[in-house]
């Protein structure tokens, strides 16, 4: 019995998200009374520090795991997870993670719940958290399998390095053929990725045009937060598709949230209302975000915004 986690490392680098979904994968395995085991597919940099977040071992496999494959990844973590005897499979609610759960359920037979938000309760079996209904609940989910494979949100569980660097090792295992052929990638670099951020500034339609984007970047810059912005920002081209946070974009669990001149459909809500802190600057006061704001600021962005991008730089040179 065991605890296996995957922990992705795009460009053969670990960053938050691994390190989250590990620390998660030994709180499970403390409650459980078993070991964490972390499995690494492809080149990485350093798999043994894996450990100090409690990973009892790393298992790293190279060959063949460069470029992603879902058949190749699900082959692998399936026969690891049999190998080692897994009774809880941990994957970190991403593209990868949400492309494999479904086939890791059938492959071990196991119960699936996505986008859990807390450490299980086995008090009494099995449990876990999540949100539904676009974050307005709280549903808690109990799994009877033997084996359960779960997804966590991103910024649920902060990662705490609890150990040190520990073995790492190998298995042999058998791929499949790979049936796709990465050709290039096109990747945004020197930001932290929306799903990672703690701290995100974002703007809507009333920002009135691109050309005035420039006093949301400052405030972002200066509070070291990523941009983003609401659907119809995304839609007429005036910012990057990724950067798009909502029910249809990305949903984001951020400790700062920041939005200006957005007025908060229920499609933008249901992607950040799981934020644990968010600050709405609208000048119309019907706004429906300010419903959800924990600090509100009716008044014209573009006298606050600056003003506040002025009063942090201020208030990070005295002290």
């Amino acid at each position: 019995m065991s605890v296996l986690v995957l922990a992705e490392n795009p460009k053969g680098n670990f960053k938050k998200p691994a390190f989250e979904a590990v620390h998660y994968g030994h709180l499970t395995a403390k409650a459980l009374g078993t070991e964490c085991i972390a499995l690494v597919l492809g080149s990485a940099d350093n798999p043994a520090q894996l450990g100090e977040y409690g990973a009892s071992k790393v298992i790293h496999l190279t060959e063949g795991f460069d470029a992603y494959d879902s058949r190749r990844y699900l082959a692998a973590v399936t026969q690891v997870a049999q190998q080692i005897g897994a009774n809880v499979v941990v994957l970190n609610h991403s593209s990868t993670g949400k492309s494999l759960l479904g086939g890791l359920a059938v492959k071990l037979n196991a119960g699936a719940v996505s986008g859990v938000n807390s450490i299980p309760n086995t008090d009494s079996g099995f449990s876990v958290n999540k949100n539904v209904f676009a974050g307005k609940a709280i549903a808690e989910v109990s799994i009877n399998t033997d084996v359960k494979v779960l997804t966590l949100m991103g910024n649920s569980i902060p990662p705490e390095q609890v150990g040190s660097a520990v073995e790492v090792e190998s298995l042999q295992i058998e791929l499949p053929e790979a049936k796709t052929t990465v050709t290039g990638q096109n990747t945004v670099a020197g930001v932290v990725p929306l799903p990672e951020a703690e701290l995100v500034v974002s703007a809507g339609r009333g920002m009135k045009g691109p050309e005035n984007w420039g006093i949301i970047e400052d405030l972002a810059n200066v509070l070291g937060a990523t941009t983003a912005c609401s659907r119809p920002v995304a839609d007429t081209g005036w910012r990057p598709h990724h950067e798009h946070v909502g029910q249809t974009g990305v949903a984001i669990r951020p400790n700062l949230y920041i939005a200006a001149g957005i007025s908060g459909a229920i499609q933008h809500l249901a992607g950040v209302n799981s934020s644990k802190t968010i600050v709405v600057i609208n000048k119309d006061p019907e706004a429906p975000f300010f419903k959800a704001a924990d600090y509100g600021v009716c008044a014209d962005l573009f006298d606050v915004v600056p003003a506040l991008t002025e009063a942090i730089k201020s208030f990070k040179a005295s002290n």
